[in-house]
């Protein structure tokens, strides 16, 4: 072996085998077959022989060498026609080819390479040639093993991601407990739609006190597992199920609990959010405080989507100014908006995923779009009007909705019949 070689193969520590490749020989000149074994055997490889191609193609299946040197011109299938043969072979790992030739040709090459030949090596064959090739195979071998073992792993570790997204989408799905309650003659319904596996859109709602309702939609930057933990956090601070820990809620001296402030809410959560959660996520928010006797609403719009109130007679207006989302400027301050629904009016909060909806031609859709898909739908109530505006929405894009969609809808019937129960219900928790 030459002194280049031996360098070539200390410097790289992929060529340090402890088990021999194995080299399949194939010529039809028994003598050439002996010449090349004793010298590959020498050099520690395990050899195998075969006087043609059509000997060669079964211990190929059943053996899978790492090496082939097969001779160009042998009787019955040439040289290159078997290489093309042992490259549609199903194998466990990738084989390295090495023709044997006096060709010189461009031609015959090209003729030999695109029959899937990695090398070519002149006859007659010069040893420290052989090893050269042999080192180069070899380096080739190890860097598709390398490269195999490592796309096993990618794959690995991509299938544990899709599990923690399918398992993080069920946490999405599972924060939204109650999609539909009747408060009298009032209703809240919820509808939530992840685009993907698990998107960054809460929707919830949570009962004050006997006469007041909570709703709010947020919208997590980014999707994934990040996103799902901040819903989660959130859906924490806002949950009806503990009051106490509800930092939407402020129990009175004696023990009634009333809504904070909107506004104060969206700067509180600011705070929470660039101070104790420390994370680079931010998110939209609209909530509203809604009275159940009277119709009216105090709502604050932190960068997401305007609220729309669509009226009884079918007329559509959008609340709000916009406001910047939560968790992005220390200090931020919110305003509320005031409105009052009526009876047969309805409130709707809706995520992005309604007013960005894109058509096939780019389009996005507008807000007389979405009020004509409204319209449309005036008769229905609750779920079934969310529905219906969703599939609605799902034709407009040809079925390619690029983020989850989710609104909350507060359909108002009058205060008559509320004002009794919540007196009652008042009364009761008094």
């Amino acid at each position: 072996m030459s002194l280049a070689l031996k360098h070539q193969i200390a410097a790289d520590p992929r060529l340090h085998e402890t088990v021999p490749r194995r080299v399949l020989v194939v010529d039809d000149s028994r003598m050439q077959r002996r010449i090349l074994s004793a010298q590959l055997s020498r050099s520690g490889y395990e050899v195998m022989e075969a006087a043609s191609a059509e000997e060669a193609l079964p211990i190929c299946a059943k053996c899978e060498p790492d090496i082939v040197i097969s001779d160009w011109m042998m009787d019955g299938m040439n040289g290159p026609d078997f290489c093309r043969a042992f490259r549609q072979m199903t194998r466990s790992s990738y084989g390295y080819f090495i023709l044997l030739t006096s060709k010189t040709d461009k031609t015959d090459v090209s003729h030999g390479l695109e029959s899937g030949a990695d090398d070519f090596l002149s006859k007659p064959v010069n040893g420290d040639e052989l090893r050269a090739r042999l080192v180069a195979g070899r380096r080739v071998l190890a860097m598709q093993e390398e490269l195999s073992a490592k796309n096993t792993l990618l794959r690995a570790s991509q299938d544990a991601i899709e599990r923690d997204l399918q398992e993080a989408r069920k946490l999405q799905q599972s924060l939204v407990r109650e999609r539909h309650r009747c408060f009298g003659s009032a209703e809240v319904a919820l509808m939530l739609r992840p685009a993907g596996h698990v998107g960054g859109d809460l929707v919830g709602f949570f009962q004050i006190n006997a006469r007041r309702v909570g709703l709010y939609g947020i919208d997590v930057s980014g999707h994934g597992i990040t996103s799902a933990v901040m819903m989660a956090r959130l859906a924490g601070y806002l949950s009806g199920a503990v009051p106490a820990q509800n930092i939407a809620m402020v129990e009175s001296e004696f023990g009634i609990y009333e809504g904070r402030p909107p506004a104060e809410l969206a700067e509180m959560l600011n705070d929470l959010v660039l101070e104790e959660m420390q994370t680079e996520s931010y998110f939209t928010l609209v909530y509203a405080d809604v009275d159940l006797v009277t119709g009216q609403v105090e709502l604050v719009q932190a960068g997401h989507p305007y609220p729309v109130v669509q009226r009884r007679s079918g007329q559509i207006e959008f609340l709000g100014e916009g406001g910047l989302p939560i968790g992005l400027i220390p200090g931020a301050r919110y305003e509320a908006v005031r409105t009052v629904v009526g009876p047969g009016d309805r409130l709707i909060l809706l995520s992005d995923g309604m007013t960005e909806a894109t058509n096939q031609s780019g389009e996005m859709i507008d807000p007389d779009g979405l009020s004509a898909i409204f319209a449309k739908f005036t008769r229905l109530r609750g779920r079934a009007f969310l529905d219906a505006v969703f599939w609605d929405l799902e034709d407009y894009t040809a079925g390619q909705m690029e983020d989850d969609v989710s609104a909350v809808i507060f359909s108002f019937d009058g205060e008559k019949t509320y004002r009794n129960q919540g007196s009652r219900k008042a009364s009761r928790d008094l």
